[in-house]
């Protein structure tokens, strides 16, 4: 019997969702969609070809009874939701970052644990094909230094330029950066933040840092520095990236895009393949040994919202891999950066 999904928020992310629940038919029925503005939930019910539309998500409770929720709303907008979610017994999944209080975030965390909840959040870069390689890289090496860089432009949402409303680029979009190095490496403990302004003009209502830079203290020894941005007006402005260093090699991530492994290489180059490796895992290897190359294989955002609703459906999230406390760390590493910018003092990472 296939069980009933909601979704609450038909913007952008809602819209990469919903691409997705177009092919899970077979497990999910779509009855629900929840928007302030009540075109964008009809357009999704279009292009589902089912669903009702409500403007209040009250109302889409009550009458649809969804057995599973997406929660996927501006970081201004947690709180009354998630706790009436969790009021009905309703798995969900919320779109990052949770929220932009770490102590709301920390009652709705535990509330949901209280109700024995599956939950997840958006973060599926956990779910791509090279992060086993970079786990493995990390566990295998003595990671000196990190180094990450994640350098764009201004997003055309309203909200996102107000710093008060989308907790600025380092807690809404870096945050997967901040993520995905807890998630393969290890868990922060002290952060430093410098941020500057200035540099983006021209763009009514912007008032967030143009570019800032943390130097990270892990719990381990190892340091870091994660520098991000929104300067940017062309891609030929920076190559975004995640370096792990060691005193005789590096890997370098880019986030669903490729892993790269230089110093290191592979037992033996397949003659058939003129020089090259290749294997299930999508990795790559020259000739010459200098480097061996892993390629993003498939959606990580499909097998990231499959698992979730596979999860809910069994009452089992021990697959899920970004659930809710798990991204409040990531949340509380973001936050500590702000408050650290804010204060021009080190700020130790609230993990708990």
């Amino acid at each position: 019997m296939k069980k009933k999904l909601a979704l609450i928020g038909c913007g952008g992310i809602g819209s990469y969702h919903l691409g997705h629940f177009l092919g899970f038919t077979d497990i999910i029925e779509l009855v629900g969609f929840c928007d302030l503005i009540p075109e964008r939930a009809e357009a999704f019910a279009k292009k589902a070809g089912c669903g009702k539309v409500f403007t209040n998500y009250l109302d889409m409770y009550d009458e649809v009874k969804p057995d599973i929720v997406f929660i996927c709303i501006p970081p201004y907008c947690h709180g009354e939701i998630e706790f009436e979610t969790i009021r009905r017994g309703i798995p969900f999944f919320v779109e990052k970052p949770l929220a932009l209080d770490l102590d709301l975030a920390r009652r709705i965390r535990d509330a949901a644990e209280a109700k024995n909840l599956v939950t997840a959040s958006g973060f599926q870069c956990r779910y791509s094909n090279l992060v086993a390689p970079n786990m493995e890289f990390c566990k295998n090496n003595e990671i000196v230094f990190i180094d990450c860089t994640r350098i764009g432009g201004v997003p055309g949402t309203e909200w996102w330029k107000d710093k008060k409303l989308s907790g600025g680029q380092i807690v809404e979009q870096t945050i997967h950066q901040f993520d995905i190095i807890r998630y393969v490496f290890g868990e922060p403990e002290e952060v430093t933040t410098y941020g500057t302004r200035g540099y983006v003009k021209d763009i009514p209502g912007y008032d967030t840092d143009d570019c800032s830079v943390t130097i990270v203290k892990f719990k381990n020894g190892t340091i870091g520095t994660i520098s991000t941005g929104d300067y940017a007006t062309s891609g030929d402005s920076f190559d975004s990236k995640i370096i792990f260093s060691t005193p005789d090699k590096r890997a370098e991530l880019k986030i669903l895009g490729s892993f790269e492994v230089f110093g290191e290489k592979l037992a033996a180059p397949a003659p058939e393949k003129e020089g090259f490796v290749i294997k299930g895992d999508g990795a790559l290897s020259d000739a010459a040994g200098e480097s061996v190359l892993y390629e993003e294989e498939g959606d990580a955002g499909i097998l990231c919202d499959r698992t979730f609703i596979e999860a809910a459906i069994s009452g089992d999230g021990s697959k899920v891999r970004s659930p809710y406390r798990d991204a409040f760390k990531s949340l509380a590493f973001t936050m500590a950066c702000n408050e650290s910018m804010a204060t021009g003092k080190p700020v130790k990472v609230e993990l708990e």
